[in-house]
């Protein structure tokens, strides 16, 4: 196995970085001794040095743990000036450049999912969420605006421009906007736009959402974008048939035609009179 180096070794100090004291650095079976705790099967050979700061070095070892793989046993050992004796600063265990770990930690915030919110769970606003604005700051919109108006202060907070934006793109992005299956699949004058099941939204999402009002329509209740689309729009017509009372003769067979068919030459009934054939 390839010895360990400055640039690829785990360092656990800030200290300076250089050429290893020779002394400490020749140190290995003392600062194997500082492993006296492990299991000595889980000891794997020296795999190198690394030099943490003046007179002060970490001898790494290879770890045999099982589920530890790419990990290795870290011993820090240091000597005094003018000294030859080293001692044992402290052991650990530490990971290498390959080694398994468990992924980097993510606050819940920011590893909270769309539907991940339960019967009973509640889910905190931060005061400082910029989807959000005071209810008594003046708004840019105007639906914001008249709710203010008729109740006073109206909302403790209502959604600000980031946060509409923000709504308004996951809306057109998502599985009610012009590029789901279903919109893709429909007639293309087949827009929510111009149907008559389509409820406006209030505010500034008016120009470009609003509600799908049919039972009949996959989308009833949700929210769509005003170029969304499917088969239930209100304006689509199937086109209707002609009945036909009574289908043209194709084949008349009201008249037979006689006409004589001649015998084969050679066979026993040559001498016998043709036979009338029907031929309609």
């Amino acid at each position: 196995m390839e010895s360990v180096t400055a640039s690829t070794a785990p360092t656990r100090s800030s200290g300076r970085a250089g050429k290893p004291d020779q002394v400490c650095a020749d140190a290995v079976e003392i600062a194997r001794l500082g492993l006296d705790v492990v299991d000595p099967d889980h000891i794997g050979e020296h795999l190198g040095v690394v030099a943490e700061g003046e007179r002060l070095v970490t001898h790494f070892f290879a770890c045999g743990l099982p589920g530890y793989r790419g990990w290795r046993w870290a011993v820090s050992v240091t000597r005094i000036p003018r000294s030859k004796q080293v001692t044992i600063c402290e052991s650990t265990l530490l990971p290498g450049p390959e080694a398994l770990r468990a992924p980097e930690w993510v606050p819940w915030q920011e590893r909270l999912q769309p539907g991940d919110l339960g019967v009973g769970d509640l889910l905190p606003t931060p005061a400082d969420d910029v989807r959000l604005a005071p209810g008594y700051v003046q708004s840019d919109d105007p639906a914001v605006e008249e709710t203010n108006w008729e109740f006073g202060l109206g909302r403790v907070r209502v959604l600000s421009r980031e946060g509409r934006l923000d709504a308004a793109q996951r809306w057109y992005d998502g599985d009610r906007g012009p590029n789901a299956p279903i919109s893709v699949a429909a007639p293309s004058a087949a827009r929510c736009g111009s149907c008559g099941f389509y409820l406006q939204l209030a505010g500034s999402m008016r120009q470009s959402f609003g509600v799908c009002g049919n039972e009949y329509a996959p989308d009833d209740a949700q929210v769509v974008s005003v170029d969304h689309g499917c088969g239930a729009h209100s304006e689509v017509l199937v086109e209707q048939v002609q009945a036909v009372d009574e289908l043209p003769t194709v084949f008349d067979d009201s008249e037979v035609e006689s006409v004589s068919v001649s015998r084969a030459h050679g066979s026993v009934d040559e001498a016998e009179p043709a036979e009338p054939y029907g031929h309609g």
